[in-house]
């Protein structure tokens, strides 16, 4: 009786463990992305002015994204137009996490507005209201697409553009550092690699033999040439402390990291004037402290 009710037990875990490893085969998608298409808010609802800017993606997806630019009089915009070329202001080009669409980060726009900044950001395709449905080869097409947009349609060189990714974004956002040098990168709460990321949240799982998906930050960061800043907490849940440490220490080119609190969601509005001087002394220096 004692052997069957092993069995009975082994069989039953054996069972649970193969119900867990198909599930995450089968549905992964939804831990990697989860759109939210409804819009919650748009800046006007904070008194920030900003465009409406419709765009087609390289591969034709219609993608939708805000130009948001800096007050004028802003105490910081001169210093800003003198970071870049002539006489207006450098532009972050922002690439949100993986849940949520661009309503989600009223918050983060508001931070680079009084910072001085100009900032695009943009909804992947699936996400608010671009269109399509979302895929890791589709969110580097709608960043490059974005980064064209830039170029192309508001005449902004590489030099005066900093590429913003945070968690998700990140990742696609340090790709598209490789693939165009900007003024600068800045990660934040960013991992090494999807993979290293889903063998941190799920140890005991054959992660190399389900894993659908790439995302590999560490690899695209060794072919980045600009300034990078990488920005993590220690408390965040989600993606270890540790793996934004490893990216800032793989990385060859001028860096600097900036420790915040707080969780993964929201780090960045719970450190307060750490994370707001953090960027403002990376973003505003040319004498980028680690080399």
């Amino acid at each position: 009786m004692l052997l069957r009710l092993v069995l009975i037990i082994f069989a039953a875990l054996v069972g649970f463990y193969l119900f867990i490893t198909v599930f995450l085969y089968l549905f992964q998608s939804k831990y990697v992305f989860v759109p939210f298409r409804e819009i919650a808010a748009r800046p006007s609802s904070i008194g920030l002015d900003y465009e409406d800017i419709k765009f087609d993606s390289i591969d034709g997806i219609r993608l939708s994204g805000w130009y948001v630019p800096a007050k004028a009089g802003n105490k910081y915009l001169h210093h800003n137009a003198l970071q870049g070329l002539g006489c207006s202001p450098n532009v972050i080009l922002f690439c949100h996490g993986n849940a949520g669409n661009n309503s989600h980060i009223l918050g983060t726009l508001k931070i680079f507005n009084d910072l001085g900044l100009d900032t695009f950001v943009f909804d992947y395709r699936g996400y608010g209201e671009s269109a399509g449905s979302p895929s890791e080869q589709g969110t580097y097409n709608d960043a490059l697409s974005a980064w064209n947009y830039l170029l192309e349609k508001r005449g902004i060189p590489p030099e005066k553009i900093i590429i913003f990714g945070r968690s998700l974004g990140g990742s696609i956002a340090s790709w598209l550092a490789k693939e165009h040098t900007p003024k600068a990168l800045i990660i934040e709460s960013t991992f090494v690699s999807m993979e290293s990321l889903f063998k941190a949240i799920y140890p005991y799982l054959p992660i190399k033999l389900l894993l659908k998906y790439n995302y590999k930050t560490l690899v695209y960061l060794k072919d980045v040439t600009c300034p990078v800043l990488v920005i993590h907490s220690p408390q965040d849940e989600l993606v270890p402390f540790s793996q934004g440490l490893s990216l800032y220490e793989n990385i060859t080119e001028k860096k600097s990291f900036l420790q915040i609190s707080g969780d993964h969601i929201d780090g960045f509005s719970t450190s307060g004037n750490v994370y707001i001087n953090g960027l403002r002394g990376f973003i505003f220096s040319d004498s980028y402290k680690d080399k």
